[in-house]
């Protein structure tokens, strides 16, 4: 299969998810799919565009990257989703938390409140995906159930105090409702973990329905995608990264999945197979 992109295709290609269900293009920042009673809405959390720097991917020659346009860098989003289904609303991940995040605002505008979210899905425990669970020091989803990979989990608690310090914040804010699984588990709302190791020692890609949220699998789509075995210099684990890229990416493709990626350039879905 041919995934051949560059800066300029970035943006057609990643419009072909209207071929897998409704489409609806909602406040700005957001856009809707809905199929099979599953409805997934792309909320950008970034104010301010987003590229990813040339130099975060320094195993990729200068020749390759001018041949791609790729020289000012890589088209990317902080992205979180929030996924609707059988009367429960899921938000898979929660941006950076910053005074300019636009992931409240947004849920604001597509009629969700905070507190309407019954169940948190949390791909990696980096700061651009656990900074806006709270605000001020406190829970901003005050009824959600919270959901981690156990294998993040243990490694995040066994990384020095600076590095766990923040995790340990967000996750006791949320006493009671943390809910550690292991690989494969089924989750609420039919939802599948998978491992995918590497970017993190427990970073977890989630199916739902014919959606796949993947996460931090790729940093810069424009170069990865052709290119998977190039890795953004975020990733913990280079050769683990890299063997989850392929792994997902031939899943997505063999399943005919709509990827949905929180450093995907905007809309952040992908329809794989295509």
């Amino acid at each position: 299969m041919n995934w051949h992109f560059n800066s300029v295709a970035v943006a057609a290609a990643l419009l072909t998810v209207a071929s897998c269900g409704n489409s609806v293009d909602g406040p700005e920042g957001t856009k809707t799919l809905q199929t099979d009673g599953i409805r997934i809405t792309w909320i950008q959390d970034n104010a301010k565009e987003r590229l990813m720097e040339r130099s975060l991917f320094p195993d990729a020659s200068d020749s390759l990257v001018a041949g791609l346009g790729l020289q000012t860098g890589v088209p990317s989003t902080v992205s979180v989703f929030l996924v609707e289904t059988g009367g429960k609303k899921m938000l898979f991940d929660t941006g950076l938390g910053m005074p300019d995040s636009r992931m409240l605002s947004s849920l604001n505008a597509l009629g969700v409140a905070p507190e309407e979210i019954d169940y948190l899905y949390i791909t990696h425990f980096h700061g651009d995906h656990i900074g806006g669970m709270l605000k001020d020091g406190q829970p901003v989803f005050t009824n959600a159930k919270v959901y981690a990979s156990k294998k993040e989990y243990d490694a995040w608690m066994a990384m020095p105090d600076d590095r766990k310090g923040p995790v340990e914040k967000a996750l006791s804010a949320y006493e009671g409702r943390l809910n550690l699984f292991m690989s494969g588990d089924t989750l609420p709302g039919n939802v599948l973990s998978i491992d995918a190791p590497g970017h993190t020692p427990g970073h977890t890609v989630y199916k739902v329905g014919d959606f796949l949220i993947v996460g931090d699998l790729m940093h810069g789509v424009a170069l990865q995608m052709e290119y998977p075995e190039i890795c953004a210099s975020y990733d913990m684990d280079f050769p683990a990264a890299v063997s989850a890229r392929k792994e997902v990416l031939k899943y997505a493709s063999d399943s005919s999945l709509v990827m949905a990626g929180m450093h995907f350039p905007a809309p952040a879905f992908i329809q794989a197979g295509k």
